[in-house]
């Protein structure tokens, strides 16, 4: 305020009247931005109105004043207005706000109005709290915390829902009124969403960060089916019946039912009993006609439970008179025989065509044995139906000058022969004792390899063994190439629909007895295997080494953004001692860039914790690591369980994640469920996925997809599209589900389930056709097309696993190994021997991709022989052995004294294994 110069009085003469009275006093108001601002003040009767600000008279110069005249009354009605800026507010410090009040005077006296506060308007950036996101299971309780930036005057909140405001008038559920809160007492599918704070007053508008809310249901088991019918016809058997996750299915990330989904138990069924005739009666008096009778029961037994009722007639009747009855009068002997001369000739023809078809077929069936028979040289016998499906065959081994180089055109030896009699797949069909090693153990300057085709590798395996018919010499003998493809293709479909390799224990774990020889475990489709080097084990010492993967959740718990990447191997005992390192392989799910990922390898101690090995790019020559695209070769000194955590450096860190879409018929018949995993790019986590809807009675629908999940914190969506309208429906606030991105990157090693409850409107309806995507927001997306007919015997099998080793988890001996035993030694003195051209180890090294921590091979005893197990590990499926001879043919030491080699020996495996992998 300014000081008048002219004292205002507080009072002034009186005069007959009233008092002032204010039609119109002044607000509080507030400054926005630079704007002033208008204070006005009416009164009557008023002679003179004048502001007071904060104790100070206002100058009258600053008044703008309007004088009137109320009609009603007559009296003297005046109008004050003063404008108040930002600078003087600013200007004002005192215990309270800026404030001012006008004072009228009539001839009566003065009157004062309220004070009016004026404040500067503002409001702060930030919220001093954000809501926070949630995963709230269906009908909980949801409450979300804001709390607003500080600001005069003080803001209103409003909150938003996927950007559209939320009236709490229109929804009972939904409370906004607690301080700021936003409060949704029963959650429901449909509350699941993205939510804002907004916060508003006279300056300007605040959003707070946003908060995701996903309602998840777990899952509910359906009600048990009535129990089947005993599977058994006669004797004890068993029932079962069984129930389904869908009574709700898990939605949103919710757990998956525990507990069994069949039961079964025992039972017994009585067996039936076929019914049997009683003996025969008496005969019965002559009857008029000349005939009796005579009659029998199907009571010794009757027929019981199911039983068959007896066979033949229940009676019997015979002419009763030799000849003595009268019929027409007449003795029956002078009756004329027509009739019964007529019956003998029928009899007497059907038995004469009788006996000739008889020999007819006898005739036929010789002739046909005979010729079958002539097909098949003297050495080849069909005795399957005696012996099962074992043949006998004549193996001739094959003895080459040149044992390095393969050629088709060369005469084969046939002086040694042996015949081997066994099953059509063979794994060891050439006696040890009819092969010479004369001079393959003698150290070569020079070796010289040499690739004759695709399907022949000339490392020196030259002795095969060769199938031999008398009638065709060199060939399978006639139908052994029809016998063999079908036991293929028997051994194919019973892998693809029954499954019969796949555990459903809590731990997956292979076993077996190793000596000296060395050997390979492999747990089944699950990408884990164990390979030990012949002479790893002391000789006269055997050992029962197993390899187990736990299925149950990890001990290891990753810190901060560290992810599993792989399973938790064990493999032991831990007291077996190796000469030797072994190489142990372990399937991992990241996209291998140094740039992006730091991967470790981490040891359980006996304690029980985690101790970390090595890092995979750390010079080290306590252990090795080999990471290829989509395994880690280790090799190791010490048994024990290890796992790989990978620490991820940057946001472009990919975690690769398969993605597969199971189906099958709910226990209401309209419904079917679709089943969206997403879980860890290896074998085993697939396996168990696998291992789960064999249970549930689930079917792949589609081929699974690869899908590259980032670690850019953006969540993953799954959805369904495409659905047929007029035949399928999708139940309400399902088709589409959001899982926050730490439940998929840091969530359990359990694969990730998302379920999807589709109903056709008429049971007629048997093909499903719909599209399943998944997609990381602001990544990588899939699309799998789901075309199926949810009939299972219409139903088209998709394969579950590239490779199905489920039928050698273990191999003991040379056959475990892709090198001959002799080639590989040859290989290891050469190379062993230090070269003044640099042809030597490390040379072998760099051809075969291993570029990094030289030093622990220079650390071996043989460091070619170690070079060429981390090779065997790594080519555990291809047995590429094309690729090692191109390198060693690189490397270039070839010389012509590799002519001088008479034999070498190849240990032959399995029949149709050694034909897949170009041997």
């Amino acid at each position: 305020g300014n000081d008048n110069s002219e004292a205002l009085p507080e009072s002034m003469p009186s005069a007959p009247g009233t008092l002032p009275h204010f039609m119109e006093e002044p607000d509080d108001s507030y400054i926005i931005k630079s704007n002033p601002i208008v204070l006005r003040c009416k009164a009557k009767p008023a002679m003179q109105i004048f502001f007071k600000c904060n104790g100070e008279w206002v100058h009258q110069n600053e008044h703008v004043s309007e004088e009137s005249l109320d009609e009603a009354t007559g009296l003297k009605v005046r109008e004050v207005f003063i404008n108040v800026t930002r600078q003087q507010v600013e200007d004002f410090h005192g215990p309270e706000d800026y404030w001012c009040q006008c004072v009228a005077w009539s001839h009566l006296g003065t009157s004062k109005s309220r004070k009016a506060s004026v404040r500067i308007a503002y409001l702060r950036k930030n919220f001093e709290q954000d809501p926070q996101g949630k995963e709230v299971p269906i009908e909980g309780m949801i409450v979300l915390h804001c709390r607003p930036p500080e600001g005069v005057p003080a803001a209103e909140v409003e909150w938003l829902k996927n950007e559209e405001p939320i009236d709490s008038n229109l929804d009972e559920n939904i409370d906004t009124r607690a301080d700021h809160n936003l409060i949704i007492r029963q959650a429901r599918l449909s509350d699941s969403g993205n939510y804002t704070c907004m916060a508003a007053n006279i300056v300007a508008k605040r959003r707070s960060m946003s908060a995701t809310v996903v309602v998840y249901v777990n899952g509910g088991w359906s009600s048990w089916t009535e129990w089947s019918n005993c599977n058994a016809r006669c004797g004890r058997g068993w029932q079962k019946r069984s129930r389904t996750c869908t009574n709700p299915a898990p939605l949103n990330g919710g757990a998956f039912c525990e507990g069994m989904s069949v039961q079964k138990i025992t039972c017994t069924s009585l067996c039936p009993v076929d019914g049997s005739w009683e003996v025969w009666s008496e005969w019965s008096v002559c009857s008029p006609e000349c005939e009796h009778l005579r009659v029998r029961e199907c009571i010794a037994p009757p027929p019981r439970n199911g039983g068959k009722y007896c066979e033949g007639l229940g009676q019997e009747s015979e002419n009763c008179t030799e000849g003595l009855c009268i019929q027409d009068k007449k003795p029956l002997h002078e009756i004329k025989p027509q009739n019964l001369e007529t019956a003998s000739d029928i009899a007497l023809y059907s038995g004469l065509g009788a006996a000739v078809l008889a020999v007819a077929v006898l005739v036929v069936g010789v002739t046909l044995y005979r010729r079958s028979q002539s097909e098949y040289g003297v050495d080849v016998i069909d005795s399957s139906a005696l012996t099962g499906g074992f043949q006998t065959f004549n193996f001739k081994t094959v003895r080459q000058g040149n044992s390095l180089l393969l050629n088709s055109s060369m005469q084969p030896d046939l002086t040694v022969s042996r015949t081997y009699s066994g099953p059509i797949c063979l794994q060891d069909p050439l006696d040890k004792e009819l092969m010479t090693e004369s001079s393959l153990f003698n150290p070569l300057s020079d070796i010289k390899v040499k690739v004759q085709s695709s399907f022949m590798v000339s490392l020196g395996v030259t002795e095969r063994a060769e199938y031999h018919g008398k009638a065709h010499s060199g060939t399978f003998p006639h139908g052994t190439h029809r016998a063999f493809g079908t036991m293929q293709a028997r051994n194919k479909a019973m892998y693809i629909h029954n499954l019969a390799s796949i555990s459903t224990t809590s731990e997956l774990k292979t076993t077996a007895l190793f000596g000296h020889l060395g050997g390979r475990l492999v747990v089944p489709n699950t990408g884990v295997s164990l390979l030990i080097p012949h002479g790893a084990i002391p000789e006269e010492s055997s050992w029962e080494i197993y390899l187990a993967i736990t299925q149950k959740e990890s001990s290891l718990q990753p810190e901060g953004s560290d992810v599993l990447l792989g399973p938790e191997v064990t493999c032991g005992p831990s007291e077996v001692s190796v000469s030797t390192p072994f190489a142990l392989t372990i399937p991992h799910c990241a996209d291998v860039n140094p740039e992006h990922w730091n991967i470790h390898l981490k040891r359980r101690t006996q304690q029980g914790k985690w101790e970390e090995v090595m890092s995979v790019e750390e010079e080290t020559t306590s252990c090795y690591c080999l990471l290829d695209p989509y395994a880690c070769h280790i090799l190791l000194n010490s048994f024990g369980t290890y796992a790989l955590i990978g620490e991820p450096i940057s946001d472009c860190a990919v975690r690769q994640l398969k993605v597969a879409v199971f189906g099958c018929l709910s226990c209401n018949s309209l419904d079917y469920n679709l089943r969206v995993y997403c879980m860890d790019n290896t074998p085993c986590a697939f396996q168990e996925v696998v291992s789960d809807e064999r249970l549930q009675g689930g079917q792949l629908l589609e081929e699974p997809k690869l899908l590259h999940f980032k670690g850019n914190t953006c969540s993953l969506q799954i959805s369904v599209l495409d659905i047929p309208p007029f035949l399928w429906r999708i139940k309400p606030f399902t088709a589409c589900q959001e899982v926050p991105f730490s439940r998929v990157w840091r969530g359990s090693s359990r694969p990730l389930l998302c379920a999807f409850s589709l109903e056709r409107y008429s049971p007629g309806t048997t093909q499903l056709s719909c599209k399943v995507c998944v997609r990381q927001l602001k990544g990588h997306e899939q699309l799998l097309h789901i075309q199926t007919s949810i009939l299972e015997s219409e139903r088209e099998t998709i394969t579950f696993f590239a490779h199905d080793d489920s039928n050698f988890p273990a191999q003991v001996g040379p056959k475990a190994f892709k090198i001959p035993f002799s080639i590989r030694q040859r290989i290891c003195a050469t190379f062993d021997t230090p070269s003044a051209k640099g042809k030597d180890w490390q040379m072998l090294a760099q051809k075969n991709s291993i570029n990094r921590n030289l030093s622990y091979f220079a650390t071996q005893s043989s460091p070619s022989a170690v070079i060429l197990d981390l090779w065997e590990a790594r080519h555990q499926h291809d047995g590429d052995l094309d690729s090692l001879a191109c390198a060693l043919e690189e490397i270039g030491r070839t010389h012509s004294k590799i002519s001088d080699i008479t034999e070498t020996e190849l240990e032959e495996p399995d029949f149709t294994y050694s034909r897949q992998n170009g041997l």
